[in-house]
Parts: structure tokens; C-alpha cells; sequence
């Protein structure tokens, strides 16, 4: 169950009402909003483990997902991830490996309901978590704001802000590539959805490259990058699972990009990098997966599209990335030892690959 698809054209991969900013007093939930708020002052503290194994989380109160608790679900979803996720990787302590029952109950219920893996992922810690300061003004830098952070600095703030306002612009990629879908015949179509695309890449890059302006590249892998690394072996306390290990939040769970790459039918050669996406795709709400499923059953594109439109938006692809593999180098790479990133893998070189092969596919080349 996820949302209807009809609102896709105008949010994208964006829930298509903007996410519950609170729970409301008579759900019982309301205590939660509270946890969250104080979470980045509590991590400060050196007892925050002791704190939180004492911790009573109202439990979701419904075993099946009913029409219109999607919204509160995924509110649910939201703190009890980064409750979690704030357990295992704390900041100044060594990772653990055991889940407290109280944290580990509420969160694989919720993801149970969700058809996703329980940890923090890219829609919990981005897709999910925003709201609008005007309630009529665009999702955009400058109108939005977090409902949840690990950490008072506006540096995390800011990282998840711009990938939201990225998603956002998504929404034109999103209706593209439907109309695309809808209409297979048109080739009039066709290269407008690539020039879309391209456009919308642009304006994206464009984005992206704002993340310096609020964000200490020191701070961002000390303070709050920690917590969205992954689990390895952890027990589930409670919970009738073996010790699990999951990639940790990570751009790729998002599914504009494999929605591009599907689309234009970028190849990649089959290495370490390719299982690792392919993997990031249980990550994502399953209406995601299947519409990224649905991008690259379309055949033929690079063939039927003009090489000037196709190429334009390649390299909007490969640019893309290419900054992309800048913030890496910047705000990862030149600080730590362990090439693997917050997902779990050695990213520098498959990032350039990326790179590299979408450059490959030009037409004309």
C-alpha cells in the first residue's frame, strides 16, 4: 500500500500530500513527537543507551495497514528509524550489535506494515521527513525545514533539505517518463520526455550543488554522518529474526536515478557497484520499485530520439554524478581510511564508473 500513483506527476517520488508533521493527541502516538524533538540533545549525553533501553514507545496500534494510516505510519516509521539507527551507530561509542527489544518491537512492526526493511532509509530520512514553512509555497530551499535530525546542527538539516528539493524537481522526470510510458508509439513524445529529463537533471545539479552552503564538510562526516551508516549482525531483541545487516541511508535508495538510467537505457558493466544498486532497490516503497521496473520497458529510446536531445541528457546524467563524486571526495573520502561509504561499499571508483559509462553511451561518441 503506498500512495496513489495519480500523484506522482506533481510530487514525484515525494509522498503526494505533504508528510504528518505530528501525531495528533487522541492516536496515542502524540508521546513520540516529544522523543523526537529531544533525540539530538539526549545523543549529547554519554548515557543515551541507558536512556533509551528505559524508553516506552507507544506501540502502532492496528496489525494491518488501513486506508488512510499511511500518512501516521510513516511519521511512525520516521522516529522510531532514527531512534534506532541513534542506538546502534551513537557517535562516540563503538557500534552495538543487540537491538533493545523496546526499540526493535515498534520499528519491525512499522516496517513490516511498510514491506521494507527495518532501518533508516532514504525515504525515512529524506522523503518523509520535511514540511513546508508556507503551507502554499514550493517544496524548495528556503520553504522547507526537517521534522527529524540526529543532531541541532543546521548542517543536517541542510543534507536532508537538498535532496528533498531535488526529489521535488524529480516530479518532472516522474511525468515524463509516464507520458512516455502511457503513449509508446509517439516518438514526438518520446523526445520530449528526454528533453525533460535533461532539463530537469540541470536544475537538479543545480541544486546539489548548493550543499556547501550550509554544510561543514568536518561537521557532516563527524557529527551526523555516523548515524546513517549500516548494520552489520545486529540482533533484533524480541523479534523472531536472526542477527541482520543492512545498507545504511544512502542517495542510492533513491528512484529517480534508476528511473533515468532505466529509461535511457544506460548499460553498465556487471561489478561490485551494479549488485550493490540493484540491492538498493528493497530500500525503496515498493510502488517505486515497480515504477523504475516499468522506466526501462520501454526499448528502442536511444534509437528513436534525436542524438542532440539524447546526448544533452547523458551528460545531464553524467554531471550529475559527477558532482556527486565531488561532495564524496570533499565530505567523505579526504577524512577517513574505510573506503566503504554509508551504504557499505568502496563507492570512489564505482562512483567514476557511473560516470564514466554514461559519458560511453553518447550517441555519435
Amino acid at each position: 500500500m503506498d500512495e496513489d500513483p495519480r500523484g506522482w506527476p506533481r510530487r514525484g517520488f515525494l509522498p503526494s500530500r505533504d508528510p504528518l508533521a505530528r501525531f495528533s493527541r487522541e492516536s496515542g502516538l502524540n508521546e513520540l513527537d516529544a522523543i523526537g524533538a529531544a533525540l539530538p540533545d539526549l545523543l549529547a549525553r554519554g548515557d543515551f543507551r541507558q536512556w533509551a533501553r528505559n524508553l516506552q514507545i507507544p506501540p502502532w496500534p492496528r496489525d494491518i495497514l488501513q486506508p488512510g494510516d499511511l500518512p501516521a505510519l510513516r511519521l511512525y516509521y520516521v522516529r522510531t528509524g532514527f531512534l534506532a539507527s541513534a542506538y546502534v551507530n551513537q557517535v562516540g561509542q563503538p557500534p552495538v550489535r543487540v537491538l533493545p527489544e523496546n526499540l526493535a518491537a515498534p520499528l519491525v512492526h512499522a516496517c513490516r506494515l511498510l514491506g521494507r526493511p527495518p532501518i533508516l532509509s532514504y525515504d525515512g530520512y529524506a522523503l518523509y521527513n520535511w514540511r513546508r514553512l508556507d503551507p502554499d509555497g514550493p517544496v524548495a530551499l528556503g520553504n522547507i525545514d526537517t521534522l527529524q535530525n540526529f543532531v541541532p546542527l543546521y548542517d543536517e538539516h541542510w543534507f536532508i533539505l537538498v535532496h528533498v528539493e531535488i526529489e521535488a524537481i524529480g516530479a518532472r522526470v516522474v511525468e515524463a517518463i509516464g507520458r512516455a510510458l502511457d503513449r509508446p508509439q509517439d516518438d514526438r513524445v518520446l523526445a520530449e520526455t528526454v528533453d525533460a529529463i535533461a532539463r530537469a537533471l540541470g536544475d537538479q545539479v543545480r541544486v546539489l550543488r548548493r550543499i556547501p552552503e550550509h554544510m561543514d564538510d568536518r561537521l557532516y562526516y563527524r557529527t551526523f554522518r555516523p548515524y546513517i551508516r549500516f548494520f552489520e549482525n545486529v540482533e533484533y531483541a524480541g523479534q523472531d529474526l536472526p542477527p541482520l545487516s543492512f545498507r545504511g541511508e544512502t542517495g542510492a535508495q533513491s528512484s529517480l536515478m534508476p528511473a533515468v538510467v532505466a529509461f535511457l537505457g544506460i548499460p553498465h558493466r556487471a561489478t561490485g557497484l551494479t549488485d550493490h544498486l540493484d540491492q538498493m532497490r528493497r530500500y525503496m516503497p515498493a510502488r517505486h520499485r515497480a515504477f523504475v521496473g516499468r522506466a526501462g520497458s520501454l526499448t528502442g529510446v536511444r534509437e528513436r530520439v534525436p542524438a542532440e536531445l539524447f546526448n544533452a541528457a547523458l551528460e545531464a546524467v553524467a554531471e550529475f554524478r559527477e558532482v556527486h563524486l565531488g561532495w564524496a571526495r570533499a565530505y567523505i573520502q579526504r577524512w577517513e581510511a574505510d573506503p566503504r561509504g554509508t551504504g557499505g561499499t568502496p563507492y570512489m571508483d564505482w562512483l567514476q564508473q557511473l560516470v564514466d559509462e554514461t559519458r560511453a553511451w553518447k550517441l555519435g561518441g
